[in-house]
């Protein structure tokens, strides 16, 4: 069965790109363009194996979607990437803390968006 990859970006650009290069390396994609459609699609109990999420997006920020997710316990241990065009050590840390598994720095190559996936989902 293939694994699900849940998506949230503001840009359509973003979420169509990484879809299309997650949908040719065969995962299935869940997609929300903001951090408060995302939750909504937790707290109805999604079923992903992955969460990848935008750090700067109106509204909810990515570093506040982790936090609100990690308190659900079904999602407590599901591994997390950020996906932005922030690199700062700082943002990092703070994601880190956060509960955040990794980051990818857009933009991302199809080949580092994967090798990163790999070390993070099983």
């Amino acid at each position: 069965m293939a694994k699900t990859i849940f998506l949230v970006d503001d840009s359509a650009t973003i979420l169509l790109s990484v879809s299309s290069i997650l949908g040719k390396a065969g995962f299935a994609v869940e997609k929300a363009s903001n951090a408060d459609e995302a939750l909504k699609k937790f707290k109805a109990g999604v079923k992903v194996d992955l969460l990848i999420t935008d750090l700067n997006m109106p509204g909810m920020n990515g570093i506040e979607l982790i936090k609100q997710v990690r308190t659900l316990p079904a999602y407590k241990f599901l591994p997390i990437l950020f996906l932005t065009t922030e690199s700062q050590q700082s943002r990092k840390a703070e994601a880190k803390a956060a509960g955040a598994s990794g980051w990818i720095v857009k933009p991302a190559t199809a080949d580092d968006l994967l090798n990163t996936i790999k070390l993070v989902i099983r």
